[in-house]
């Protein structure tokens, strides 16, 4: 498939095949938004309870067909799940890279015997009918406006951590979700953990008496991106597609496919790259919101090269109630905290809990260990594909599948998820800041700071800007 060609008006950016009225007809254009702000306005009832076009009715006995989208990295974790459950059956897989697209139709011949379609444009598989779920594991700046998108074409959704590039789509996912009545789940596996399920209701209940401050960490020992060049787009990737809602740039040789995260345009630094799975357990641990003051510092130190986020940063939340969170994020130099890569530590007045999603140690107060398990899944935190044990993810995958045949409910369900991924945006916000934001503790807005409230939200290309 060749490039998508940007007219000089903006648009949806449509094969000339596709008939764009067409493709709003049937993905039900007084939702969609994205790349149809002129026509839309910013005034839509996002409360309204619409009809999704194209969805249907999912009973508890009913095969599920799944569409996988992104499969150069974490997508390769969904079709191993998605294989792996009773009913269900991949019939499309989606990427902007056609080797990619090889890739992740070679891995779902590893599950089932009948073979999924390849297609670059994730929009003409909106307009199947027959695609009852997608899963979504693109770069983050894609995350929020495809799962809107479909939503909007009656789909439910599987979308990958961080659920948004900035707090403002998490507002937006939450809308949307609302209007279309779709399921929503948010990768954030340990939520499924059977071992985190246990405790941290018991922690609730007073284990380690009344909890007050949380840490989680992440390390890694990443090598330097150096300095990308200019260089012709490579036959294999459609860049228009993947630049989608960020602003254009030209192509340079060292952003495609990782090393984005690196670079605020498209991703969110290591802090919601692993930070959000560490805080997002931190936070249910706590039972916490949002917070009150949220102050963040580190920078970029190991190499000098095209790497904007921090490779080293302090995250520090206040909440009302008295009650601390922090996050430690060391990219390039792997030296473990308490003995591990990752994890979180919750303390109390009567104890302490140890708790990494698949493992946890209670602790009393003189450190004796009063109880503990340990899950057979290894976290590696160098694998890009895994990401935190195929067991948490198959548990956690399948909790969606089984919610969409309504015979289960959610574990992250994006009114969660959306909380976690906000506070270490907000984290971001204060670092690039380089001060202390005031918040308000009903909605984690940011209190008089026109600057930083700025990056609430992203500039998006015209013509793509999300919206419900």
């Amino acid at each position: 498939m060749g490039m998508i060609k940007k007219t000089h008006q903006p648009h949806f950016y449509m094969n000339d095949s596709i008939n764009r009225r067409l493709f709003l007809k049937k993905t039900g254009a007084a939702g969609i938004g994205l790349g149809m702000a002129g026509y839309l306005g910013s005034t839509a009832n996002t409360r309204a309870q619409a009809t999704p076009a194209g969805g249907r009715k999912i009973g508890p006995n009913d095969k599920i067909t799944a569409a996988v989208i992104g499969t150069n990295g974490r997508g390769l974790a969904h079709i191993g799940c998605l294989g792996s459950l009773p009913g269900v059956e991949i019939t499309h897989i989606c990427d902007v890279d056609d080797r990619a697209i090889a890739k992740g139709i070679k891995e779902v011949a590893k599950k089932q015997p009948t073979t999924p379609k390849g297609i670059k444009d994730f929009r003409k598989l909106l307009e199947d009918k027959s695609v009852d779920v997608v899963t979504i594991a693109t770069p983050d700046h894609w995350h929020t406006p495809m799962a809107i998108l479909a939503m909007a074409a009656g789909k439910h959704v599987y979308l990958e951590k961080p659920c948004s590039q900035n707090p403002y789509e998490g507002e937006l996912l939450l809308q949307a979700m609302n209007k279309y009545q779709r399921v929503v789940q948010m990768g954030a596996q340990r939520r499924s953990s059977v071992q985190m399920r246990q405790i941290i209701p018991e922690i609730h209940a007073g284990l380690i008496g009344k909890t007050y401050f949380g840490k989680g960490w992440y390390v890694n020992n990443r090598v330097s991106i150096g300095h990308g060049k200019p260089a012709p787009v490579p036959e294999w990737l459609d860049y228009e597609l993947w630049q989608g809602p960020a602003p254009r740039r030209p192509y340079i040789d060292n952003l495609v496919h990782y090393n984005w995260h690196w670079r605020w345009l498209y991703g969110t630094g290591e802090a919601l790259n692993n930070g959000t799975h560490e805080m997002d357990v931190c936070r249910w641990a706590l039972d916490v919101s949002w917070p009150a003051r949220v102050t963040s510092n580190g920078g970029r130190y190991a190499f000098q090269d095209d790497w904007e986020t921090p490779d080293t940063q302090t995250i520090s939340w206040d909440f009302t109630g008295g009650k601390t969170m922090s996050w430690e994020g060391r990219s390039c130099n792997d030296y473990p905290v308490e003995g591990k890569s990752r994890g979180v530590l919750i303390y109390g007045t009567e104890g302490s809990a140890f708790l990494d999603g698949n493992d946890y140690i209670i602790y009393d107060q003189k450190k004796k260990v009063v109880k503990s398990a340990k899950g057979n899944e290894v976290v590696d935190p160098t694998n890009t594909i895994s990401g935190s044990g195929m067991g948490m993810d198959t548990a956690h995958v399948s909790n969606f599948i089984e919610t969409v045949r309504g015979t289960q409910q959610l574990t992250c369900p994006i009114a969660e998820g959306y909380k976690s991924v906000t506070l270490l945006h907000l984290g971001n916000i204060a670092w690039r800041t380089g001060r202390e934001l005031d918040c308000d503790p009903s909605n984690g807005h940011i209190l008089n700071d026109v600057e930083a409230m700025k990056l609430w939200r992203r500039e998006y290309e015209p013509g793509w800007e999300p919206a419900v």
